[in-house]
C-alpha cells in the first residue's frame, strides 16, 4: 500500500491546486458554531503571539498551528477529498473572507491570497473546490456579488449561509490593524497532515481505519474518568455514571439537532460560569489562564484545580456529578431552548441570540445555583439577559465591537461579579452596572467615540444586522402597547416564505432630494439613517420601494403600526395605538411629505422609543 503524509501549510495545500468531491459524500454540513469555534481557535492562537504595531514580516516568528488531517486520493489528474471536505470547504470560505476584507482596505495580501481560492486556467477561474454544482456561489461570494440559493442544493445554502456568519462575525474587524499579519501567519503558520494515497481502496482503507477503530476519548470522557476514580463504592459508583451519561445523552440529543459536541461545549460554560476566577493578560505571550484553559482542555484544569472546584473525594465527585452538572444542564438546555424559540418570559434570550451574541450561554449560568427553584432559575435568566441585551445594543448603536474575542476579558469580569447571587442582589448589581456603564456608552454616544449614538446611525457593513434587530424591536414595542400580539418573533424569521426586508422610506433617487441633500453623501447619509428605514415584508418592499413617499405612504398604512404611523390612517382606526401615543407622550405623527425636517423629527420618535424599549428599569419585572 502506497501511503505519503506530508505536514502542508494552507498555503503549500492550496497553492494553485484544486479538489474534486465525490457525487456521494455528504453534504457540506458545518454549522455556526463549528464555523465560529474555529475563527475563535485560530483568532487565540493570532493573539497569544501578535503585538499591536507588528508588521507582517513579524508574523513569519510566530508559532505554528495543527488543523487535523485530509485523506486524498489520486484519480486521472484530478485529486480527490475521502475525508476533509469539511474542512477544506470552511478554510476556503474563511479565505474568501479574507480575501475581500483585503482587498477592500487595500492590502498587498489579497494577491497572496488570490491563487488560494482559484487559479486562472486559460482564462477560466478554477476554484481550489472543483465542484461545478458550487461554482455560481463560490464565484459571487468572490467577487463580492450578491447570491440567493433559495431553491439551491443543500451545500450551496449552506456555504452562503456560513460566509453570512463570517461577515457577521466580524473577524476583520476585530483584528483591526493585525488583520494583515494574521492572514500571512494563517496561510504559512497554519496546517495540516495530507494523507495521499494512489488508490480509492487504499484512502478508504484508511478513512475507515481512523474513524471506526481507537477513537479516542474525548475531553467529556476523561473528566468522568478522573471524578468516578475516587469513587469506590461500586454501587455509588455506577449510579454516579448514570446520570452522568444521561445528562451528556439529554445534551447531545437536545431537541431534533444532534451535536456530538454539545456536551463539551456545555461543560466549558459551565466551568467558566462557576470556577473561573482568571483570564489571559491583555498582551502579547501572556500564557493562557481560567478562562482560557477551561476552553480547551477542561479535564485538566478540573484536575488541576480540584480544591477550587469542590472535588478531590468520593463525596464531592458524586455531588458534582449527580447534583450540580445535571442542574447547570437543565439550564443550560432552556437557554438554548429560548435562544431558539421565542419564549414568554424568557424573550431576553431570544433577543440576544438573535444579535449573536455568542457569551450569552456562559454569563447567563453565573449567577445560578444548585438548589435554585424553576421560577429562581427563569428570573435569574431572564435578569441576566436583559442586561445582556441592553448592554449589548448600547454598542452596537456607537460601533463598538461585541464579538467573541473582543467582549471575552468584560464576560469573564461580569461572570465573576454575578457568580452565585441571590435574585435581589443579582438584580442591584446589573442595574447598578448598567448606569455606570451609562455613562460611557449609552444610546445617545460613546465618551470616547464622537458622534456616535442614535443620532448618527446609518445602516453599513457593521450596523445593518444590529438595524434590523432595532427595528423589529420597535415594530414589536409599538404593537404590543397597542394592544396586539407581539410579532418579533415573526419579524426575525427568515425561514419564512415571505421574510421581513429593511424599507428605505426614501427611495435611492438623489435627485428628488437634490434642493435637500446638494451632495451624494448628505443624501446618502439621510436614506440610510435608522429614522428613515421601517420593516415591510419582502414582496412589497420590493414592489414599492423606488416609488416617492407619497406614493408608498398609503401601501405602508396597510402594514405594521410602526410603518402605518407615517401616514394618517394609523390615528384615525386604531384606538389603542392613539391612547399608546398619547399615554406615552411620545412624537408619533403622520406625513404627507418626508423631508429632511421630518426625517429630524422621526429622529426624535427613534430616540424615544429606543429608551423605553431598551430601559435598565424592565429588569424590576424580575425582582421578588
Amino acid at each position: 500500500m502506497s501511503i505519503t503524509p506530508h505536514y502542508r501549510t494552507i498555503k503549500e495545500l492550496l497553492q494553485s491546486r484544486s479538489f474534486a468531491i465525490d457525487e456521494y459524500q455528504r453534504e457540506y454540513k458545518w454549522e455556526r458554531a463549528n464555523l465560529e469555534e474555529l475563527v475563535t481557535d485560530l483568532q487565540n492562537k493570532f493573539a497569544t503571539h501578535y503585538t499591536p504595531g507588528d508588521n507582517p514580516q513579524d508574523a513569519s516568528r510566530y508559532g505554528d498551528y495543527f488543523l487535523g488531517s485530509i485523506i486524498v486520493t489520486q484519480r486521472d489528474t484530478k485529486s480527490y477529498l475521502v475525508d476533509g471536505q469539511q474542512r477544506v470547504t470552511s478554510l476556503t470560505l474563511l479565505l474568501i473572507y479574507l480575501y475581500r476584507q483585503a482587498r477592500e482596505r487595500g492590502l498587498g495580501v489579497a494577491s497572496t491570497v488570490e491563487p488560494l481560492i482559484f487559479s486562472d486556467n486559460y482564462g477560466e477561474q478554477k476554484f481550489n473546490l472543483d465542484i461545478a454544482e458550487c461554482l455560481p456561489v463560490l464565484k459571487a461570494l468572490f467577487n463580492g456579488k450578491d447570491y440567493h440559493p433559495d431553491g439551491k442544493d443543500e451545500s450551496i445554502q449552506t456555504i452562503k449561509a456560513r460566509y453570512d456568519d463570517l461577515v457577521s462575525l466580524d473577524l476583520a474587524g476585530e483584528l483591526g490593524d493585525g488583520l494583515e499579519p494574521f492572514i500571512y501567519w494563517l496561510i504559512g503558520n497554519v496546517g495540516l497532515i495530507e494523507i495521499a494515497t494512489e488508490t480509492d481502496s487504499h484512502a478508504y482503507a484508511i478513512f475507515e481505519t481512523m474513524n471506526d477503530r481507537g477513537k479516542p476519548l474525548s475531553p467529556v470522557d476523561m473528566l468522568k474518568a478522573y471524578l468516578l476514580g475516587a469513587v469506590s463504592d461500586s454501587d455509588q459508583r455506577a449510579h454516579a455514571n448514570r446520570v452522568w451519561k444521561k445528562t451528556v445523552l439529554d445534551l447531545i440529543s437536545w431537541e431534533s439537532a444532534p451535536d456530538t459536541e454539545r456536551d463539551a461545549a456545555f461543560v466549558k460554560a459551565w466551568l467558566r460560569a462557576r470556577y473561573a476566577d482568571s483570564t489571559r493578560e491583555r498582551r502579547a505571550g501572556a500564557v493562557d489562564r481560567d478562562w482560557e484553559l477551561i476552553g480547551s482542555t477542561f479535564h485538566r484544569w478540573v484536575r488541576d484545580n480540584a480544591v477550587r472546584v469542590g472535588v478531590g473525594d468520593a463525596a464531592k465527585n458524586r455531588a458534582l456529578m449527580t447534583d450540580e452538572m445535571p442542574f447547570f444542564k437543565r439550564a443550560y438546555l432552556k437557554v438554548l431552548a429560548a435562544s431558539q424559540h421565542y419564549t414568554p418570559g424568557l424573550e431576553p434570550v431570544f433577543y440576544n441570540a438573535h444579535n449573536d451574541f455568542t457569551w450569552q450561554s456562559t454569563v447567563l449560568l453565573a449567577p445560578l445555583n444548585v438548589g435554585d427553584d424553576d421560577e429562581t432559575v427563569r428570573r435569574k435568566l431572564a435578569a441576566t439577559a436583559t442586561y445582556l441585551d441592553i448592554w449589548v445594543m448600547r454598542r452596537a448603536v456607537n460601533y463598538i465591537r461585541v464579538g467573541y474575542s473582543s467582549v471575552s476579558y468584560a464576560m469573564w469580569a461580569l461572570c465573576r461579579e454575578i457568580r452565585g447571587l441571590a435574585l435581589p442582589d443579582l438584580i442591584d448589581t446589573l442595574r447598578a452596572k448598567l448606569a455606570q456603564d451609562e455613562t460611557d456608552v449609552s444610546f445617545e454616544g460613546s465618551s470616547s467615540r464622537g458622534r456616535y449614538g442614535i443620532p448618527y446611525l446609518g445602516l453599513n457593513q457593521f450596523s445593518k444586522r444590529y438595524i434590523y434587530h432595532l427595528l423589529a424591536r420597535l415594530t414589536a414595542y409599538t404593537a404590543q402597547e397597542s394592544g396586539q400580539p407581539d410579532p418579533f418573533g415573526e419579524l426575525v424569521d427568515r425561514s419564512l416564505k415571505n421574510p421581513w426586508d429593511v424599507e428605505h422610506i426614501w427611495a435611492d433617487d438623489h435627485d428628488r432630494h437634490a434642493d435637500e441633500c446638494p451632495t451624494r453623501e448628505e443624501f446618502d447619509r439621510y436614506r440610510d439613517h435608522v429614522a428613515g428605514l421601517v420593516l415591510l415584508p419582502a414582496d412589497v418592499n420590493r414592489s414599492y420601494q423606488d416609488k416617492p413617499f407619497e406614493e408608498k405612504a398609503p401601501h405602508y398604512a396597510k402594514q405594521n403600526l410602526y410603518a402605518a404611523s407615517l401616514t394618517a390612517a394609523a390615528y384615525e382606526h386604531q384606538p389603542q395605538f392613539t391612547a399608546f401615543v398619547a399615554r406615552e407622550g411620545l412624537p408619533f405623527r403622520s406625513y404627507d411629505h418626508f423631508g429632511k425636517a421630518e426625517h429630524a423629527e422621526r429622529t426624535e420618535l427613534v430616540r424615544a422609543l429606543v429608551h423605553r424599549v431598551w430601559d435598565p428599569e424592565r429588569l424590576e419585572q424580575y425582582r421578588p
